[in-house]
């Protein structure tokens, strides 16, 4: 059986590969620019890693929890003619988040930094005041100078970013280019506890404070910039960008497992299905881990595909809980973390695959978000850090990871009734089943090293046609982050197109047209 991707002439037509945020803000762009747009998600719902779970108490999220960088989002809803706040309601959480020790302090921070700055002199007196305030504006002049030439940058360089660097000098301290980031913040912080919060941020990339480069403290602005609850859940997001999408004609096929991206010539032609449909186009936009395709998941002729994801190590990924009951301990805020006393054995036993007894936990209490009383019966979602590709499906492993993240949390005074049994848990074999070939990482290839965001692979491929999108492509991991690899890749299409159109109409007849494709995913 055959069906193709919509009416139309070849290069008018786009199968986007994926249905999370990152292949509907791809198709929603394509879509806005004339496309005839055609999506196919092996899932039965959009949003991808952005998923929700049924629960007691409702639908609850069991993936990304918050937006922040709002302007990317602002940016994608204006260009597609609308406002993001007429699609979704944004709740702000004024409190970032509230963080517990095992020796009974706790610490909340803002999305203002005279608050914060406050709070830690309360917290560990005005040196460390102080030391916050130098780190908050290192962090701050860090994302404000690369936001441009690397976030927003189609297909950064290293060159590229030494020209940029050589320009602003004034850079290069603040980037501590020999350092790791818990070395940086071993500097910057007098308390142990400041410099294990902020070392922390280097997970929302699944990465080790102890092995992802000092500049990524830069990661600290882009929370403290501000942080919004999805009124319904994040997956009101995905929702939101699937209605839009299909306001502007683009065809949703959900429970389509893709089996092949056919090539031919060095050309993509379209894509089959597990059940034989074969959809053709020249254009085809994949939303999903870029060593899928390295690895033959998709067909033979997409292993030239970013070869690097085969070889690099891969990101964290965890054990997360996703459910409903009633909690009886401290006051939680929408987002707390409860610390463990020291954070580099943790992260040591993560690097060897094994877990600890003890791990720091991070909770979303996600009827919080108002700050009106919660209900009787709470959503929660619980994420511990874990290594990826890591055997968690036993009964016996089970009871483990029951056992240390509760037994963990009861030593800080918070229990849960009913406490949550095995269909509440997903760990990294789970996410290798819901996500094929991303060996359980809920991030991509690993961003450890100084040079790791040089070898993730870009929107152009070595075949022309595809492109890719999502966290596991450039610019990385995070919500934003997959939304903004959507606008370079549609870019990418379009310039191309024109490029492709331009040649064509200097070539003879049957000749083959000029226009090229950089081949990012092999550097």
């Amino acid at each position: 059986m055959t069906s193709k991707a919509s009416s139309g002439s070849a290069g008018s037509r786009a199968i986007v590969i994926g249905a999370g945020v990152a292949g509907l803000a791809a198709a929603a762009r394509l879509a806005q620019a004339g496309l005839h747009v055609t999506v196919l998600e092996r899932h039965s719902a959009p949003g991808g890693r952005m998923r929700t779970l049924p629960s007691a108490a409702g639908p609850l999220d069991a993936g990304p929890t918050v937006l922040t960088m709002r302007a990317v989002f602002d940016d994608l809803f204006q260009t597609l003619g609308t406002r993001l706040e007429d699609h979704i309601t944004l709740i702000p959480q004024h409190c970032i988040a509230r963080h517990f020790w095992p020796d009974g302090s706790t610490l909340d921070l803002f999305d203002d930094e005279t608050r914060n700055t406050e709070a830690i002199h309360a917290f560990a007196g005005a040196r460390a005041a102080k030391q916050f305030r130098k780190f908050a504006h290192r962090a701050r002049r860090l994302f404000e100078g690369f936001d441009a030439p690397m976030m927003q940058a189609p297909a950064p360089s290293l060159p590229g970013l030494a020209m940029h660097v050589a320009a602003r000098p004034w850079l290069i301290p603040d980037m501590a280019p020999t350092a790791t980031l818990a070395q940086l913040l071993d500097r910057s912080f007098d308390d142990s506890r400041l410099a294990q919060l902020f070392g922390r941020y280097a997970t929302y990339i699944g990465g080790s404070p102890y092995e992802v480069p000092a500049l990524l403290s830069l990661i600290w602005q882009a929370e403290a910039a501000g942080v919004w609850a999805v009124k319904g859940g994040m997956h009101q997001l995905a929702c939101a960008l699937q209605s839009l999408a299909n306001s502007k004609g683009v065809h949703f096929h959900y429970d389509a497992d893709v089996s092949d991206i056919m090539v031919h010539a060095g050309d993509a032609t379209g894509v089959r299905l597990t059940d034989g449909t074969i959809h053709t186009s020249d254009i085809i936009v994949f939303n999903g881990d870029p060593r899928a395709l390295a690895t033959g998941l998709l067909g033979k002729p997409a292993t030239s595909v970013a070869p690097q994801t085969k070889r690099i190590p891969r990101s964290l990924s965890a054990e997360v809980w996703a459910f409903a009951a009633t909690p009886n301990g401290p006051d939680l805020a929408y987002h707390n973390v409860f610390f463990r006393d020291q954070a580099k054995p943790e992260f040591d036993a993560i690097a060897q695959g094994r877990l600890v007894p003890d791990p720091t936990l991070y909770i979303c209490a996600q009827d919080r978000a108002t700050g009106a009383a919660p209900p009787p019966v709470e959503r929660f979602e619980i994420i511990a850090n874990a290594a990826p590709l890591t055997d968690m499906q036993t009964p016996e492993e089970f009871s483990r990871c029951q056992t240390r993240s509760f037994q963990t949390l009861a030593k800080f005074g918070l229990t849960f009734d009913p406490i949550p049994q095995s269909p509440a848990l997903t760990t990294p074999q789970g996410f290798d089943t819901l996500f094929p070939a991303t060996a359980g990482s809920l991030y991509g290839q690993s961003p450890h090293g100084t040079t790791a965001t040089f070898q993730r692979p870009t929107a152009r491929t070595p075949i022309k046609g595809l492109y890719l999108v999502g966290g596991g492509t450039h610019p990385g991991a995070g919500v934003p982050m997959a939304a903004l690899s959507a606008r370079h890749a549609a870019e990418a299409i379009l310039s191309d197109r024109t490029s492709t159109s331009r040649s064509r109409q200097t070539d003879t007849h049957g000749g083959i047209s000029t226009g090229s494709v950089t081949a990012a995913g092999d550097r």
